[in-house]
């Protein structure tokens, strides 16, 4: 996948958003420790999502100064105890994500109830946002209140539907829009095995994108590459 600029210096760079001038990326819902609950409800899947994480991030990395990585909320998916899976997975990727920037930065998602003991033992501080210059980075399940122009938020894990004759499939992407008077970049989900809100036919689930007007925004696919689909409102790719 390559990059895109959605605003002045800010760009969507692989799954994540890379905020240049303040030498910060954001990454969303990982949910670690995902397909652990799959096998426990007899849906077998093999345990190769943290390579996949791993193998997304080393090349997200490369090529930008990163002073900051937040990862805006969601990190693990149990949301009332931390597994075996969860425990070893996530102080992994702490320890590699330490090697390649200067702060790492955990917004309390509303899967993260139970995060504080993996922080303390990297010393990562968790948070219920974040600001960076002129954007306000939050997870997004609650509206909290900021001055700042722009609202990065995860949460939603948007996706697009698209219809091929018969056959339908979703893709997961980035909205870019307002809410209210500022602007709102919303992440997909990190995690392969979720797909996400098909955010043009199922119910919306953050309250930013509740109280917006989706079909003004623009959506960006996540495939091989990056694909600007345009707004939501001109209808020339909907099934």
């Amino acid at each position: 996948m390559d990059s895109i600029e959605i605003i002045k210096k800010i760009f969507i760079k692989d799954f994540g958003i890379y905020l240049e001038k303040e030498r910060t990326l954001v990454i969303s819902d990982l949910h670690i420790g995902y397909e652990e609950e799959l096998n426990k409800k007899g849906i077998l899947v093999p345990r190769i999502q943290f390579n996949e994480y791993m193998r997304i991030l080393e090349k997200t990395l490369k090529g930008i100064e990163v002073d900051t990585i937040v990862i805006n909320g969601d990190l693990k998916h149990e949301f009332g105890t931390i597994s075996e899976t969860e425990w070893r997975y996530v102080l992994r990727l702490l320890d590699f994500l330490e090697k390649h920037c200067r702060k790492i930065i955990l917004i309390r998602g509303n899967h993260d109830t139970i995060l504080g003991p993996i922080a303390r033992k990297r010393n990562v501080r968790v948070m219920d946002s974040f600001v960076a210059g002129d954007v306000f980075i939050t997870h997004g399940n609650k509206i909290l209140p900021s001055s700042k122009k722009t609202i990065i938020i995860g949460h939603e894990h948007p996706a697009v539907a698209l219809k091929d004759g018969a056959r339908l499939e979703k893709f997961k992407c980035f909205l870019v829009g307002k809410w209210k008077n500022k602007n709102l970049i919303v992440l997909p989900s990190m995690n392969p095995l979720i797909e996400g809100t098909d955010i043009l036919r199922e119910e919306l689930l953050s309250p930013y994108l509740q109280e917006s007007n989706l079909k003004y925004f623009r959506i960006y696919v996540v495939a091989d590459k990056i694909y600007d689909f345009g707004k939501a409102n001109t209808g020339i790719w909907l099934p």
